[in-house]
């Protein structure tokens, strides 16, 4: 698989383009990063230096990788953290040029707005741009928790909510077509679990891990799921297949974390991991 990654970057730890794009060429995917911000570090530390790519600047990265005939190549666009609105633009208009250029070419959307411990922490516009004008275009969407929320505006705090909330959000067309929920939290879950739940229009999956006490979880698991997620999903055509894959390898990062005593994720040092996770966690179905 050939994709087309347009998020942040940051020089220092795992989130956006640096989270996503080793993952899925350890599992043997070629991926053509666009970076929406260069940063030192991500924002979650609370101070920071770099900036925003101006739109122009990743519009004219993206029209340089078209020019080299690439996109009737490209199976799939991912993307993630925008770092302004203005560049929520941007990213239609790449999307449209993949599709054009490969009508088969799937777009997997990480909404990135916030969480419930930080709330929104992009900027102002942000969110109202993935609402009104992002989701009925993406093909897979993978908001957490929060998200879904901000999102459906609904509140989620049971299993029923989520999936009313999940098929909101796929509403009446015919995208998104895969809405992957991440980072679930429903009040009516096992204790000491966290969860993720994947739909279609005709079903839904839903699996469950241990959560494990981080002092400050890692930031860029989102990132990484959405990754790992189109790559799963790509390679078997399989929600629930794919919602075990990921469950399995992020799970593993994250004990290797917790282990390690770093606050970012270990995608390097547990790398086989992504390939061979050792511990594997069923995806039950649910007809709704």
């Amino acid at each position: 698989m050939r994709v087309l990654s347009i998020q942040s970057h940051v020089a220092y730890g795992y989130v956006g383009n640096r989270a996503a794009t080793f993952p899925l060429q350890r599992l043997g995917h070629e991926v053509w990063a666009v970076n929406t911000v260069e940063f030192s570090n991500h924002t979650g530390y609370g101070a920071w230096k770099g900036r925003v790519a101006a739109p122009d600047q990743v519009r004219d990265v993206v029209a340089g990788i078209a020019e080299r005939g690439a996109l009737a190549s490209c199976d799939a666009v991912l993307t993630g953290y925008l770092g302004d609105a203005a560049l929520g633009e941007v990213v239609l208009e790449a999307v449209a040029m993949v599709r054009k250029a490969n009508p088969n070419a799937v777009w997997c959307c990480d909404p990135v707005i916030g969480d419930i411990d930080r709330q929104v922490y992009v900027r102002p516009g942000i969110p109202e741009f993935f609402r009104d004008r992002i989701v009925a275009h993406s093909d897979i969407l993978t908001p957490n928790h929060f998200e879904l929320e901000w999102l459906s505006g609904r509140k989620v705090a049971t299993l029923k909510d989520t999936l009313s909330a999940a098929r909101a959000l796929m509403g009446d067309g015919q995208n998104p077509s895969i809405v992957l929920v991440t980072s679930l939290r429903r009040r009516d879950a096992p204790a000491g679990t966290i969860e993720m739940l994947a739909l279609t229009r005709e079903a839904a999956w839903l699996v469950s891990t241990p959560e494990l006490a981080f002092p400050i979880a890692p930031n860029g698991t989102g990132d990484a799921v959405a990754a790992l997620f189109l790559a799963q999903w790509h390679a078997h055509r399989d929600v629930g297949r794919a919602l075990e894959a990921v469950a399995a390898s992020i799970y593993a990062v994250l004990e290797a974390t917790l282990a390690s005593g770093e606050r970012e994720l270990r995608l390097v040092t547990a790398q086989d991991m992504l390939v061979s996770p050792p511990r594997r966690f069923g995806a039950m179905r649910l007809d709704a």
